[in-house]
């Protein structure tokens, strides 16, 4: 029985990073891109055919198994790594040729070779080994004839070998990209969720110190003109920003959470959203909108538009008078919603800097903001399944479209 060593320890915590040894034993493992197992199996295929022999598989070595992950010719299996003839020679660092493997010591015992298991005769193996040196295992080519491709033939297989290792490469940085995602994402939730509660909490105290800088404002007993009142409005105004500022906290730490979706009006919504803005829709705000039914969040719609439409406010054009509109077209995947305004647009090398929290342009005469309205937009989107994107408006300015899949 072979003993396990601390070296086959890291290799089993290296196949399982790789995705190609199961958590549960007896279960051969497939990698997790179908179209890249589809490729596995035509080069294992490919293989046999090459060396004009019946069989040809892709043998994982782990600590006490080897494992097919592909296989033609016969059914893939799992056997013990006694058992393996590649695991006697995988880690030799060099292709394995033997023309009859029960005139070789290394492989006359072998139950695959004796008849216990099979009657292999013709074994040809080369390993599968990493850029950074690490060996998974082999690709193994064999008959149950004594058989002797040629040197080309050889060459060829272990061309092969290496499109199976860079299809394995290819499974590990995505199993990689996929957890640092993850990570990410878990990362960003928990920011968002902290960003809410504190938010939540300042939001009350502040709201408490408002009232009482408006109730000192209308004292009778503070003369007009006098400096304290001065003093009061500028602790109004610093109030009132940061009051909003947490408004767009709280949007943002919002934008991903449980969605209520049903059928909605996008007229109805904008008008609430311009409403909320201190506007009307019409020509004397220059705010127009079509009306249409889509399938989505009513409280996340409503932050949405209003977030665009309070954007198109602060940055417009002080040149011409403001024009917005709000239209939605149906397409395949949903109903795209677009608001287009004759502001001061967006350069197309800002536009992915835009939509990131917290970052603001700075452009002069901007009006103030927090950097958050585009970043929660872009979550609202997401979290719908759907994706926003920024573009030109004919004639100047900026076009936000928000997709919002159909309703399933």
């Amino acid at each position: 029985m072979q003993m396990l060593t601390d070296q086959d320890t890291g290799r089993d915590l290296g196949l399982r990073e790789y995705g190609l040894l199961p958590a549960e034993p007896g279960i051969l493992p497939v990698l997790a891109d179908e179209q890249a197992q589809n490729t596995l199996n035509n080069v294992v295929r490919c293989a046999a055919s090459l060396c004009g022999v019946p069989y040809s598989v892709v043998n994982i070595i782990s600590s006490d198994q080897q494992l097919q992950i592909a296989a033609s010719g016969i059914d893939a299996g799992i056997c013990s790594r006694d058992d393996s003839m590649c695991a006697t020679v995988f880690l030799s660092g060099g292709t394995t040729v033997v023309r009859d493997a029960s005139r070789d010591p290394r492989f006359s015992a072998n139950p695959f070779v004796t008849g216990e298991i099979a009657d292999v005769r013709f074994y040809a193996s080369v390993p599968l080994k990493t850029s950074g040196g690490w060996v998974l295992g082999s690709l193994c080519v064999f008959s149950d004839q004594a058989e002797l491709p040629t040197p080309d033939q050889i060459g060829l297989l272990e061309v092969l070998a290496q499109q199976v290792v860079e299809l394995l490469e290819l499974q590990h940085r995505t199993l990689e990209l996929n957890a640092a995602l993850e990570k990410l994402e878990r990362s960003n939730a928990m920011l968002a969720e902290f960003a809410g509660r504190v938010s939540h909490d300042l939001r009350a105290p502040l709201t408490t110190i408002l009232g009482y800088v408006e109730l000192a404002e209308d004292d009778p007993e503070i003369p007009p003109g006098h400096p304290s009142l001065e003093y009061l409005g500028l602790i109004e105004s610093g109030g009132l920003r940061m009051l909003a500022t947490l408004e767009d906290v709280l949007d943002y730490s919002r934008a991903d959470g449980v969605l209520k979706r049903e059928r909605v009006s996008l007229l109805a919504v904008t008008a609430e959203a311009a409403q909320d803005l201190g506007v009307d829709l019409g020509l004397g705000s220059g705010i127009l909108c079509e009306d249409a039914g889509l399938y989505a969040d009513r409280a996340q719609l409503r932050t949405l538009v209003q977030n665009l439409l309070a954007n198109s406010l602060n940055y417009r054009d002080p040149g011409r008078q403001l024009e917005v509109t709000v239209t939605a077209e149906t397409c395949p995947r949903g109903v795209t919603v677009r608001v287009a305004d004759n502001g001061k647009g967006i350069l197309p090398a800002d536009r992915k800097r835009a939509v990131e929290p917290l970052v603001r342009l700075n452009r002069p005469g901007d009006g103030p903001g927090t950097g958050l309205g585009l970043a929660t937009c872009c979550r609202i989107a997401q979290a719908h399944g759907g994706e926003l994107s920024i573009s030109d408006t004919p004639g100047g300015g900026t076009t936000v479209s928000v997709l919002f899949p159909a309703e399933p």
